[in-house]
């Protein structure tokens, strides 16, 4: 056992029966509602379960509770005491981070945990745990198969204790660290490498690939026919029979009922088309919403019901209930759908939601939260005196890293996929819904009026992308498709909310070849982001996408050593680049190997990073003294954009860039080749640029090693 020596408080200091807290405090008193919540309608203290979410401002956040059944009752008050504390703001030092209700929802479950272990122990007053009981509670954490981050919220949990001594009615009489941290304590394997690194799997491409470009599908080709067919059912569904009784309309009159039955009926055989059916006979219940009766009043009984008997004998009754919209979008210059079913609405308008999500969250950079809070009209385009797109900007809430619980407006520069992607949201949304990710009226536990819908909960979106990945294994399966989604390690992929933004930093950074990325211009997305993107420091996107950078640098570093390409390099900076790379080779030791591990990786870049940074057309080895180019935001490191490689004396060169440049000669002779057909001041234009790169060649490399052909 750990001699107490450090914190210690007499037990005359403190403030037991002190605290004392009025049954009927509001607990949320001081923090931003929800619009419309008032206060006096809040939990209060004397409750044993505290609602949450009238606090709770992100709108696709789940509701949440502090519910203190759970916690035995010996120290139930303590518990209360403390999360009052933590809610109020009225903060001691050493709790100023505890301040988000995500935050303080999770120290409630490490209290609770610590409170059930104490009374296991016989322990029925926090005063009288002892350096023993705090031993004794470290050494059974560190012996739970738990991850470092779950034993360190454990230990968080009994600290609170003392850290709100002043606040509680039954406070510590000491600091439980002086003791936990005299004890050797074995950590979690993964100990070492949790802190403050990017964990997000990124998406693989095999997976991305067929998300986004079925995402594009939605977006571009089938959206119109979804947004008309979601339309009709909107139209339909008022009418059926729950609804009505909602609203507490009667039965309509029996001649009424008639004379709509023949309408409706009349349409069908006008247009030649079948009943809908259901097991094989008519669907009295889509009957009843197109002629807006109730259901019961089409029983065979009635007249309208013979009626129907006599329309399906003379039309027949098709296998399903389908809707009139007609279906126009074409996928591979065929139809992509049949006419699409009444049932099959709610499927469909979720999906192409979820599309939705797909496009922006990934060609935004945006978080999860910061999507969900897109509203109408969010999309402001520039454009130029030809009328042309010059940026598209989107503006929603940004939380991470904000002071003000309630979100700071920040601002995106999106592409045209993007923009397209909110205008279908903007389509498919009632008109009076402002939130664009809000629960469509097909949905399951969708509030047709009042109540909260703002938006889709974090977990309920990552549901729905799951269900996209098998709506698209389905499809390709029923129509004999090879564009699925294949397995990863013979298992499904399960792509989460959190994967976009790593992933779009990966192939920024990367830009791999392939329809994809040369479809979306990785390069130009990323110049777009990066000059329009107005969110705060905290945002981060540029930091992920630098670290990335850092990381690819690294692969090619390695791939340079390993291939002792680099004992070949030529250029003004050719010496020094051999240099760098020596002593990389040194630091990371590489051995003839690779470096796999991406983390690894990633830490000796930010140790050793010898500021070389490998192009297509020459390799930079990076003296900001020397540099022809400038970085506008001042970190270290080149402004590829404004590259001069031609003049500039950081340039070193690999045979894989002298084979580029022969490249772009070739290139310039083919152009050069037409004579006559260029103009002037072009073909000399051209020829100028050619000869550059000849006198380059000519007094950089041997010569031997150049062909240089004579221009046409």
């Amino acid at each position: 056992m750990t001699d107490l020596t450090v914190g210690e408080v007499q037990p005359n200091a403190l403030n037991r029966g002190r605290v004392r807290i009025p049954a009927d405090a509001l607990v949320l008193a001081g923090r931003p509602l929800r619009p419309g919540v008032r206060l006096s309608d809040t939990s209060r203290f004397g409750e044993d379960i505290w609602l949450l979410k009238h606090a709770q401002t992100q709108n696709h956040q789940s509701d949440l509770v502090l519910n203190f059944w759970r916690i035995p009752a010996t120290f139930r008050t303590v518990v209360k005491e403390i999360c009052f504390t933590l809610l109020r703001g009225d903060l001691p030092p050493g709790c100023e981070a505890i301040r988000s209700i995500d935050s303080i929802r999770g120290y409630l479950t490490e209290l609770k945990m610590v409170f059930k272990w104490l009374e296991s122990r016989g322990v029925t007053e926090v005063a009288a745990i002892t350096p023993a009981d705090v031993e004794a509670f470290a050494r059974y954490i560190a012996g739970q198969r738990l991850s470092q981050d779950t034993k360190d919220a454990r230990h968080r949990g009994m600290r609170l204790l003392w850290l709100c001594r002043s606040k509680i009615s039954d406070p510590m009489a000491f600091d439980p660290s002086a003791v936990i941290v005299g004890l050797r304590l074995p950590q979690s394997r993964s100990a070492g490498a949790r802190r403050r690194e990017n964990v997000t799997d990124r998406i693989p491409e095999q997976v991305h690939a067929p998300y986004l470009v079925w995402a594009l599908r939605f977006v571009d080709d089938f959206a119109s026919d979804i947004v008309a067919a979601h339309e009709e059912w909107r139209q339909l569904s008022r009418w059926t029979m729950p609804a009505r009784r909602r609203r507490g309309q009667k039965r309509a009159p029996r001649d009424q009922v008639i004379k709509a039955t023949a309408r409706v009926l009349a349409r069908y055989r006008a247009e030649g088309r079948p009943l809908p059916g259901w097991k094989g006979e008519p669907n009295r219940s889509h009957l009843a919403r197109e002629t807006k009766v109730d259901r019961t009043s089409l029983g065979d009984h009635y007249t309208a019901g013979k009626m129907i008997r006599e329309a399906a004998a003379e039309l027949g009754v098709a296998d399903a209930s389908y809707l009139r919209a007609p279906v126009a979008g074409l996928l591979d210059g065929r139809s992509w759908s049949g006419q699409i079913k009444y049932d099959d609405v709610e499927l469909l308008t979720r999906m192409l939601q979820t599309a939705c999500y797909i496009v922006i969250a990934f060609l935004s950079g945006m978080r999860d939260s910061e999507v969900k809070h897109i509203k109408r009209g969010c999309v402001k385009v520039w454009r130029d005196e030809d009328d042309r797109v010059v940026r598209r900007r989107l503006t929603s809430l940004a939380f991470k890293g904000e002071e003000d619980y309630t979100g700071v407006e920040a601002t995106w520069v999106i592409s045209g996929p993007a923009q397209r992607a909110v205008d279908v949201l903007e389509r498919l949304q009632p008109a009076r819904q402002k939130f664009l990710f809000a629960l469509l009226p097909p949905s399951r536990g969708y509030i047709a009026q009042g109540g909260q819908n703002e938006a889709k909960t974090t977990q309920a979106t990552n549901r729905d992308l799951i269900a996209f990945g098998q709506w698209i294994n389905d499809y390709c399966r029923r129509t004999g498709r090879d564009d699925s989604v294949p397995l990863v390690n013979k298992q499904e992929w399960k792509i989460t909310t959190s994967q976009f933004r790593r992933t779009l930093a990966w192939f920024i950074a990367r830009r791999p070849g392939g329809v994809i990325a040369g479809a979306l211009q990785y390069r130009h997305l990323r110049v777009q982001m990066f000059e329009g993107y107005a969110g705060t420091s905290d945002s981060g996107f540029r930091d992920e996408v630098e670290a990335e950078d850092a990381i690819a640098r690294g692969e090619k570093l390695g791939d340079l050593i390993t291939s002792h390409e680099f004992h070949r390099l030529t250029g003004p900076a050719a010496a020094e680049a051999e240099s760098r790379l020596a002593t990389f080779e040194r630091h990371v030791q590489f051995d003839g190997k690779v470096i796999n591990d991406r983390k690894r990786l990633q830490r000796h870049m930010n140790r050793h990073d010898p500021h070389i940074y490998p192009g297509e057309y020459v390799t930079c080895v990076h003296n900001r003294d020397r540099a022809l180019c400038r970085r506008s935001d001042g970190l270290e490191g080149p402004s590829l954009p404004d590259c001069q490689p031609l003049r500039c004396r950081n340039v070193a060169l690999t045979s894989k860039n002298i084979a580029h440049m022969r490249d772009a000669l070739a290139a310039y002779d083919r152009e050069l080749a037409q004579g006559e057909l260029l103009a002037p001041f072009v073909h000399d234009r051209l020829q100028a640029c050619r000869q550059e790169i000849v006198d380059f060649l000519a007094t950089t490399i041997d010569p031997a090693q150049v062909v240089t052909p004579e221009a046409p």
